[in-house]
């Protein structure tokens, strides 16, 4: 190793150093991560704090006026999550928020640190997940596999968006990031599927 060489390193150290706290939240982050939760109340009456989470995250996203809507029966699950009629506009924002969030990471991180950190948590949520919806979808005697998939991959999508969260720094918990507020509804075993028209349809 040259001079050259010694001297990118030192200027690389206080960098890392910087990145290593952070680094370590999102590794709590996906190591707390308790599967026992999830998609373990689907179907039954939204309470009053899923509301406001479903709330928070349609205002966050921009949809004031959406509301959020219990679906009661994997039935109605299916008819919601292929519904042509899915709100793209919903999606176009979740999309903006999350490439702000990406930007936001990569001013405090290297590129391959959050990708490492992102497939970190894919690979805590993904086997789990699947798990966890085929024991639900055995309890509602289900063997939809598109259906089965769909909710998996959704929850490990919720939980990218918050380990994006944390990557980004952009946690409040007075006033919760939209990604946060979706992910909570995951962790409190529901299956938020998506908005169409008006409604945030909720399993």
């Amino acid at each position: 190793m040259d001079f050259e060489d010694d001297d990118r390193v030192d200027a690389d150290i206080p960098r890392l150093l910087e990145e290593i706290p952070l680094l370590y939240r999102v590794r709590a982050f996906a190591d707390g991560l308790n599967a026992h939760s999830w998609f373990s109340r689907l179907g039954e009456h939204l309470d009053e704090r899923e509301k406001h989470l479903a709330r928070l995250y349609l205002d966050g996203l921009g949809f004031p006026d959406a509301d959020p809507a219990l679906v009661e029966s994997w039935e109605e699950a299916g008819y919601a999550a292929e519904n042509p009629e899915m709100n793209s506009q919903a999606w176009e924002a979740e999309e903006m928020l999350r490439s702000g969030l990406v930007g936001r990471a990569l001013e405090r991180l290297d590129e391959s640190a959050v990708q490492t950190a992102l497939t970190y948590v894919a690979q805590a949520t993904a086997d789990n997940a699947r798990e966890a919806m085929e024991d639900a979808a055995h309890i509602a005697d289900l063997e939809d596999e598109a259906l089965i998939q769909a909710g998996a991959g959704a929850l490990v999508q919720a939980a990218n968006g918050a380990a994006l969260v944390v990557l980004a720094e952009a946690e409040d918990d007075d006033d919760p990031h939209p990604f946060v507020a979706r992910w909570r509804l995951f962790a409190r075993g529901r299956w938020p599927i998506g908005l169409i028209g008006s409604s945030f349809n909720i399993l």
